[in-house]
């Protein structure tokens, strides 16, 4: 009897998946999908020498863009110097956190909390090198990221372990429960200070790009295009951000079905 009932056990878990309602199959594989789609923007963001130079690249164009400010600086200005970075995949790198989220097909929608608290992400390439020259030069440093104010131990943790400058509880500004965006703490810090350069790999770290749909997005591209490279440096984000969310018009709460269906609708092909 006891052979029996291993015996039907056994069927029963090799052929669960038969049980298992199709609608509810059909999930799982499009949830799976979404996530195997991400594969070649990790890999790209992790492998490529194409996204470490590109990194390097903008953090030399914000020394550059430093050295012109110090050198043009008046003696009788009166807020202190400042820059003002985002943190993640622009001074530290979460990209291992994406990757599980590609291998196990799971994650969705995003919670960081397990890994922000593992505080285990490297410095990108040429962030430190940058923070470092900044402070030498008596440049006071911001991070403003849209990590929450629950996480800001586990944040300045990570910070302090890279090395990285200004890692305390004044420079490191996170987002309130209060809050939408980051313009508030981009205006607090504004008020007592000049700030010089923006560092981000999102267009939401910079003023004017909030909850716009995808084209707008890129129509305010066009409008400030003068100051990328001169007061807004970007850094190459494949992976997620609001350029994904403008897609789903800021709605994860969507189907699967539905994220997969508006990815295809919003790719631009030419007829055969």
């Amino acid at each position: 009897m006891k052979q029996l009932i291993a015996w039907l056990f056994i069927v029963m878990f090799t052929f669960s998946t038969d049980i298992i309602p199709a609608s509810a199959q059909n999930l799982v594989s499009t949830a799976n999908d979404l996530q195997e789609q991400n594969t070649m923007s990790v890999l790209w963001f992790q492998t490529a020498g194409e996204a470490k130079a590109l990194y390097y690249q903008g953090y030399n164009i914000g020394k550059m863009r430093l050295d012109q400010f110090l050198k043009e600086k008046s003696q009788s200005q009166a807020l202190k110097p400042a820059i003002v970075l985002d943190i993640d995949e622009t001074v530290l790198d979460n990209s291992p956190y994406q990757a599980r989220r590609v291998l196990t097909g799971k994650g969705d929608p995003i919670d960081w909390s397990d890994w922000f608290i593992r505080a285990e992400a490297k410095p990108l390439p040429g962030a430190l090198e940058f923070l470092k020259y900044a402070n030498a030069k008596g440049i006071e440093i911001f991070y403003i990221s849209n990590r929450r104010e629950a996480q800001k131990e586990a944040t300045i943790k990570n910070l302090k372990k890279v090395g990285a400058p200004y890692a305390d509880p004044e420079h490191v500004l996170l987002l309130s429960d209060r809050e939408v965006g980051k313009e508030t703490r981009r205006s607090y810090v504004a008020k007592t200070h000049q700030i010089i350069l923006f560092f981000g790999d999102n267009l939401s770290d910079f003023s004017g790009f909030d909850e716009l749909t995808a084209s707008d997005r890129c129509l305010g591209v066009d409008r400030q295009k003068e100051e990328f490279g001169k007061k807004l440096i970007v850094f190459p984000n494949p992976m997620y951000g609001d350029w994904e969310a403008a897609i789903y018009r800021y709605n994860y709460r969507k189907s699967k079905e539905e994220m997969m269906k508006l990815r295809k609708e919003n790719l631009q092909s030419y007829q055969p």
